[in-house]
């Protein structure tokens, strides 16, 4: 074992395993595979000790002024770890208010240009807290600011687990990623003195330590050599410790040293967890079907699911359908496979998801032999019509009353249609972008009751935030910003928006899994899609 020989922090005192190229703070060590020659001359270059924390002082004042000013990552060989800056906290404010100041640093260039972070503690009210980290136009991250009060509070020690996401750009190859850190905070005693607080916390955020006692001097010089240094100052029994700043370095920070001694600042490293099948759907589908088997008054016992680039809007056919989603004509006795369903065209209506004026939204398309009516006028056929909320939507133009939908929720990701016809406790139907993801600033109202869409009318507010991703349909708990992914075997009553007995299906239609074998034997589709059956 070999102490630290970075020439750029020579007060560096950690210990390095043979062999290792940096120490454990990081520091990049000398090149062992210089000749003797190349050493000599470097040896006689450097000359005194004086003369080389000069140089070495001079060649890191020049590289910070070149440096630009940018929260990207530095090179290779001076590159930053990711990690929090914590400062502010003051642990002898016992039983007041306190804030935590946060600055994200050190992040890789292709991080997304706003990040979520999720932090958990007792300290903090409601248990936890959720912000957004977004850049300046700098290039650095804006710091965020965490409240909390320690009134009332039991003295000791409390974590504060921290979560950063960086979620995938929807047509990027950014994966998601996630970074974990835990803070350790001190609540001491009401009744605490400063020397019982700098023994069990002050000190141990401190990595140099100046120590004088019976009259002796301790004395420190060269501070500015290895870069910033928390420094823990003891003085007993008419002992003396001495700090030197040199004149250089007085005139190089503009004649002032920042000497901070009312809080704490801290860094804690961000360590990136590795979730391989986080992005790994367990029941990928591109259609699915939400069944309540005992809907409550206005809900609707299935809301079928589609995450496709065009939803083609038809009549139901048991063979040979041409359409995406299936449509039958109800009347007070229920579906009608016969009758009034086949006045609605096999391939009847198209609706996509489009951007206009730089704005996410769907639009309608009539491609049918019978016509639709929005809002009780014909469009014309192959004339797209943009959705709007509390658009009515009539299947045909020519006969009235086959199938009539409601646009009751209108998203950038997703639109909601409802039946407002005999079929409106039958079903419902959710359209979704696939690999869009919720715009959570635009889906909840302010001031609305918690859980509520905004852009829905009532009968769609109370409905769970979907979105489809990774070739799956996945839930969104609009408190926690937790992501679920949809699978038969997923409880969906233990999430938000989801009521009484209620199941995800990887198909639009699980009532018709059910089919006769050519010898007349009844076949099942697997137990899990047919509890309702």
């Amino acid at each position: 074992m070999e102490r630290c020989s970075s020439p750029a922090h020579p007060h560096c005192t950690v210990w390095v395993e043979p062999g290792a190229d940096a120490c454990a703070h990081g520091h990049l060590q000398a090149r062992a595979a210089a000749d003797a020659a190349n050493t000599a001359n470097a040896a006689n270059a450097l000359g005194s000790s004086f003369e080389m924390l000069a140089r070495l002082r001079a060649g890191r004042d020049t590289a910070d002024a070149i440096r630009p000013r940018t929260g990207h990552a530095l090179p290779s060989h001076a590159a930053a770890r990711p990690h929090l800056h914590v400062s502010g906290f003051d642990p002898r404010a016992a039983g007041g208010r306190h804030a935590l100041k946060l600055e994200l640093r050190g992040m890789p260039a292709d991080t997304p240009s706003r990040l979520t972070l999720l932090l958990q503690s007792d300290l903090l009210p409601a248990g936890g807290a959720r912000q957004q980290l977004v850049r300046s136009l700098r290039g650095d991250w804006r710091p965020l600011f965490v409240d909390f009060s320690s009134r009332g509070r039991e003295h000791g020690q409390y974590r504060i687990e921290a979560e950063l996401h960086a979620h995938g750009d929807a047509g990027a190859d950014r994966p998601a990623r996630t970074w974990v850190a835990t803070l350790v905070l001190l609540v001491p005693r009401a009744d605490a003195s400063l020397g019982e607080i700098h023994q069990t916390f002050l000190s141990t955020h401190k990595n140099v330590r100046i120590s004088a006692d019976d009259g002796s001097i301790a004395r420190l010089h060269g501070l500015d050599a290895g870069g910033p240094m928390d420094i823990d100052i003891r003085a007993r029994n008419a002992a003396i410790a001495q700090l030197h700043f040199d004149a250089a370095h007085a005139a190089g920070s503009g004649g002032r040293i920042a000497v901070g001694l009312p809080t704490l600042a801290w860094d804690e490293d961000l360590i990136e967890i590795d979730l391989p099948d986080a992005r790994a759907h367990p029941a990928p589908a591109s259609t699915g079907c939400i069944v309540h088997a005992e809907p409550d008054a206005g809900a609707q016992r299935h809301m079928r699911l589609f995450a496709l680039e065009e939803c083609v809007l038809g009549r139901f056919e048991t063979v040979g359908a041409q359409a995406d989603l299936l449509l039958q004509h109800h009347d007070d006795h229920g579906p009608q496979r016969d009758g009034l369903t086949r006045r609605l065209s096999g391939r009847h209506a198209v609706i996509r998801a489009v951007v206009q004026n730089g704005q996410a939204g769907f639009e309608i398309e009539d491609v049918s032999r019978y016509g639709l009516l929005v809002d009780g006028v014909w469009p014309g056929k192959h004339v797209p019509v943009p959705l709007r909320l509390g658009m009515r939507i009539e299947l045909t133009a020519s006969i009235r009353g086959v199938v009539t939908l409601v646009v009751s929720a209108l998203l950038a990701h997703a639109v909601v249609l409802h039946r407002v016809d005999a079929g409106g406790a039958a079903e419902s139907f959710m359209l979704l972008a696939p690999g869009t993801m919720p715009d959570d600033d635009r889906a909840v109202a302010p001031g609305a009751a918690a859980g509520r869409l905004q852009g829905a009318l009532p009968r769609a507010a109370g409905l769970p935030l979907l979105f489809h991703r990774d070739g799956g349909f996945w839930h969104r708990d609009r408190a926690t910003g937790q992501d679920t992914p949809l699978a038969p075997s997923t409880l969906l009553d233990r999430l938000a928006g989801f009521h009484g007995r209620v199941r995800f299906a990887a198909g639009p239609r699980p009532e018709d899994w059910t089919v006769r074998a050519p010898a007349g034997d009844r076949r099942r589709a697997p137990p899990s899609v047919l509890h309702d059956a």
